[in-house]
């Protein structure tokens, strides 16, 4: 086997332009499918993070009537919904995959927060608990976070994070001052920001509605506190911090059902959900299934053209080569020896093909990347997988010129010219 290498490496270089030209084939359909596949594992990736966000592995299980989120502001306190225990949370937190979990309740914060003259439009106002800003991955940018003395007294203080900083303050130093939140004052005593920043890839006017909402920020108050502005026992909303985004679905749905068993609603279509941001990802990677797929069976093509070059090349070797196979035969080379002899040969060919091939797809993904400010990632496994498929094309394609010069007449190929 390493002595058919050898020569077949040798027989290459002997014929260096010709072997050019005839991987040029298997390259050019490798590197087509390594950019492509490349380009659509990126793209992915960017849906993914775009609902997702980078590095966010946290899951919001909401009250839902039907197939939209609860209203609160509009239909009130629903009867037969209990506030979330401690014993709840916890029995929650058991999950598989579940490494974090809060409970907190929320409202639109239209006309409802000011500083001044300034006020929050847009955005969202929470009553969180003690474990809400570790469970979501925010740190503390200025001043402190909640302490435990401030649930315990019920102080109205309150934290900002970024967004409803700048829109309240406008630059002004906000720890310290007083906020009003539904005509009750409360004290800025922090600025928090998400430990790793991610801004999405805007790129149509539907998808700047569904980041607008989190752009627009939000403020945050103990639960303890939250009576003073709103009601008590409102209903509250879960998040989840997983260790991985691929478990968001399952935790999400398991989380749900546990709080679905302790409703007594009326209305059926009053439960939880998670939003299920990993599904809507998977869904809008479906709509261009068909069309990626398309693309790679067109590239495919280059790849059977290619393998008609090398069985072209191969038969003309083998020509060519006649007298040289009459001599081995004669002197006792078996046909195994030959056919094996031309079939690594056909591999060998393929091969250097596919691998050159995979070098030139990713140079091309990344002149891809650049030129469209898309997002590429390189699959190992698709380049694997590539070259692995051009050394199958060499043997496949190989294989008649290989059975032809194996079943060569030995007296018949010494005469040959």
């Amino acid at each position: 086997m390493l002595e058919n290498i050898r020569l077949s490496f040798q027989g290459l270089w002997s014929h260096k332009m010709r072997s050019f030209l005839t991987m040029l084939g298997i390259i050019i359909g490798i590197a087509a499918i390594i950019a492509i596949v490349s380009t659509i594992k990126g793209t992915n990736e960017q849906i993914k993070e775009n609902l997702i966000g980078s590095g966010d592995n946290t899951v919001n299980v909401q009250l839902y009537q039907g197939d939209n989120t609860y209203e609160l502001d509009y239909y009130g306190v629903p009867d037969g919904v209990p506030v979330i225990t401690e014993e709840v949370r916890e029995k929650i937190l058991e999950l598989g995959h579940v490494e974090g979990a809060s409970l907190y309740t929320s409202r639109e914060a239209y006309n409802v927060v000011y500083y001044q003259n300034a006020g929050l439009s847009g955005g969202q106002i929470r009553g969180i608990d003690r474990n809400y800003l570790d469970a979501c991955n925010y740190i503390v940018k200025k001043g402190r976070g909640f302490t435990e003395s401030d649930y315990k007294n019920f102080r109205k203080v309150a934290v900002l994070d970024e967004d409803s900083a700048e829109t309240l303050f406008q630059g002004e130093e906000p720890v310290g001052k007083t906020l009003e939140i539904q005509r009750e004052p409360f004290t800025v005593v922090g600025v928090i920001t998400k430990s790793s920043k991610f801004e999405p890839v805007i790129n149509n006017i539907d998808e700047y509605y569904t980041y607008a909402e989190s752009n627009n920020g939000a403020v945050y108050v103990p639960d303890t506190t939250w009576p003073m502005l709103y009601g008590y026992d409102e209903p509250q909303s879960l998040v989840l911090r997983l260790d991985s985004v691929d478990n968001m679905t399952v935790a999400g749905r398991e989380a749900s059902a546990i709080l679905n068993t302790g409703l007594n609603v009326s209305d059926d279509t009053i439960k939880y959900k998670a939003d299920d941001l990993l599904k809507q990802a998977e869904d809008i990677q479906k709509l261009s299934q068909s069309t990626n797929t398309m693309l790679i069976w067109i590239a495919g093509i280059s790849l059977l053209v290619g393998g008609i070059g090398v069985m072209n090349i191969m038969l003309v070797s083998v020509t060519e080569r006649t007298q040289e196979i009459g001599l081995k035969k004669a002197i006792g080379a078996r046909k195994g020896n030959i056919l094996g002899q031309f079939l690594t040969e056909a591999a060998v060919l393929t091969s250097l093909g596919g691998l050159i091939g995979v070098i030139v797809g990713i140079v091309l993904a990344e002149v891809i990347s650049k030129m469209t400010n898309t997002l590429v990632a390189i699959s190992v496994p698709a380049a694997i997988l590539a070259v692995a498929f051009s050394m199958a094309i060499g043997i496949v394609f190989g294989l008649l010129p290989s059975y032809k010069a194996a079943n060569l007449d030995p007296i018949e190929a010494l005469r040959h010219e």
